[in-house]
């Protein structure tokens, strides 16, 4: 039998090969005693078989194996690759317990924010639209193709959330010297200021920015929370790039002003996916669309499998792990996607 601790890979909706990169994968294998780590959902006798013996989890997105936590006396880890926190599972056993609870999260910032930039470039000068009308045969050539468009450089950007995709966005946008505002009721003034941003209450923010982008995770405080009222007040001519969820955005209103052309729209998020063919954003010509592509991108996945590792060893080792997002008692149940997995009092 191995000596290695036992680390049961459950990664099911995600492939290994999506999560783990072929060097990554020899790493794992060669620091604990991988049970499963197949393709497939793990058999829950396996698991149930298991789990008492596992020093560590790896999930995706839900916790299927109901209160065997009450078993696993030598369980330190939960660690989700989905890029949330696992449903279904009971938090306030863990947090008692000390079992860390891990988030891919940070993984997909890099590629988001990558994105996200791509996107607000693509909406304030038209690129997009452009390249339609070359192909249509019915282009406007230098000057008269600019109506509309403006540089980034020096304009006032407005990040709407500030965790981990808005940390990689804002190196990103430095270059053009762009004032960045942010409203994030999670976070104070200080810190933020400490970050090099100024803290903006939202409506101001939205009032003023130039460029504003929705970066922050659904909660049970945040539904709708840009309303029609609050999109009414962008600048006429500014561009809403959406990349997080839709669920912070009231489309509906969304979609009716940027089809009436009071500002322009950069979205990646959508309420239904995929988006029905006859959604009118699909005809607006104020908006670049993009399929929920910010965070899909083969070579970016395998930096969850990098950090998995690499937390894994640390935790291996008696230290604590860096690299994932660690879930917070105070912060758990207030986001909306773990509504189902409510600490239990």
């Amino acid at each position: 039998m191995s000596s290695k601790p036992i680390v049961v890979v459950d990664p099911y909706f995600r492939r290994m090969s999506e999560v783990f990169g072929p060097a990554d994968l020899e790493q794992l294998h060669s620091i604990v005693e991988v049970v499963w780590g197949k393709d497939e959902p793990m058999p829950l006798e396996t698991a149930f078989e298991v789990l008492p013996q596992a020093l560590a989890v790896v999930v995706c997105y839900d916790w299927r194996y109901g209160d065997v936590l009450n078993s696993a006396s030598r369980l330190r880890a939960i660690l989700d690759v989905s890029g949330g926190f696992p449903q279904n599972l009971d938090y306030e056993q863990c947090f008692a317990r000390g079992i860390r609870v891990l988030s891919a999260a940070p993984a997909f910032g890099p590629q988001v924010a990558e994105m996200a930039l791509g996107m607000a470039l693509a909406a304030s000068r038209d690129i997009a639209a452009g390249d339609r009308a070359m192909r249509a045969g019915n282009e406007k050539w230098q000057r008269a193709s600019n109506v509309g468009t403006f540089l980034l450089y020096g304009k006032r950007v407005g990040f709407i959330g500030f965790g981990g995709i808005a940390r990689c966005l804002r190196p990103l946008i430095e270059p053009f010297g762009c004032p960045i505002a942010v409203y994030d009721p999670w976070l104070g003034d200080g810190y933020l200021q400490s970050q090099g941003v100024e803290p903006l209450g939202l409506e101001e923010l939205v009032a003023t920015s130039k460029v504003i982008f929705v970066l922050a995770a659904p909660t049970v405080e945040n539904k709708a929370l840009l309303s029609r009222e609050l999109l009414k007040r962008i600048q006429p001519g500014a561009v809403l790039v959406l990349v997080s969820r839709a669920y912070v955005v009231d489309f509906a209103a969304l979609t009716e002003l940027v089809l009436a052309g009071r500002f322009k729209a950069a979205i990646d998020v959508f309420p239904t996916e995929p988006l029905p063919l006859d959604h009118p954003i699909r005809r607006a010509p104020g908006a670049v669309l993009s399929a929920h592509r910010a965070g899909s991108v083969g070579e970016g996945h395998w930096e969850i499998g990098r950090m998995v590792v690499d937390d894994l060893e640390a935790i291996v080792r008696g230290l604590p792990p860096q690299r994932l997002l660690a879930a917070q008692p105070e912060l758990i149940t207030r986001y909306a996607s773990l509504r189902t997995a409510r600490l239990r009092a």
